[in-house]
């Protein structure tokens, strides 16, 4: 599992992440959510989406209608930098029809890019790292206040293991369960520079499939 979590699919490449919509938010804000790189941060993208659900946020694949754009980014690749860089030029000229429109850049690149994209180039509004998408409402609330937001600090401690989102895919009804986060191969591998170190916690996965299987049963 540990290799599995690294490989490149790339038919999914730049594929927008898309979560069952609430029938109780009347009005939502609408979520654009691109990802790049390994299973794993596609995972990700699908918990920060349920973070941003929370606060009123619907995911969509039209990116003109979107109230935000975050794009999930991967490290390892030579390519990704100038995959990403050229998508955030691209939302750059929505961001001109649209100045309320939030951009932000995500993932493993956010600790080596956060000078480069958001002060240099001004081509994002805020930096998010692996371990802080909890902060991504109040660091919202910051650009909406007309500041700039980042938070690429790794965490000992964070797993997600209280949050449980479901996907919407060509397979119907789908859910990612991620058994560890950040890597221990300190020598030739980059994971652990960009989302920490080995963390994992077998009792707090158990309890999370029980939550899968819980709504499973309830639909």
């Amino acid at each position: 599992m540990h290799n599995d979590i690294k490989v490149i699919d790339e038919s999914r490449q730049g594929e927008p992440t898309m979560l069952q919509s609430s029938s109780e938010n009347l009005s939502p804000k609408k979520l654009y959510l691109e990802s790049y790189g390994c299973q794993m941060n596609f995972a990700d993208s699908e918990i920060v989406a349920s973070i941003l659900k929370n606060e009123g946020f619907e995911t969509t694949k039209n990116v003109n209608e979107a109230d935000a754009i975050f794009v999930n980014t991967c490290a390892i690749r030579d390519n990704a930098e100038q995959r990403v860089r050229t998508r955030l030029k691209d939302f750059k000229k929505i961001k001109k029809e649209n100045p309320d429109l939030i951009v932000g850049v995500l993932g493993c690149m956010a600790e080596r890019i956060k000078s480069q994209f958001l002060e240099e180039e001004k081509l994002v509004d805020i930096v998010v790292g692996p371990d802080a998408y909890r902060d991504l409402p109040l660091l919202i609330e910051k650009v909406e206040d007309g500041q700039k937001a980042v938070n690429v600090i790794l965490s000992k401690e964070e797993t997600y293991a209280d949050i449980t989102p479901v996907r919407l895919g060509n397979n119907g009804v789908t859910a990612f369960v991620s058994i560890m986060r950040g890597c221990d191969n300190m020598f030739f591998c980059v994971v652990p520079f960009t989302r920490g170190r080995t963390l994992t916690r077998p009792r707090v996965l158990l309890k999370k499939l029980n939550n899968y299987l819980t709504k499973a049963t309830e639909k």
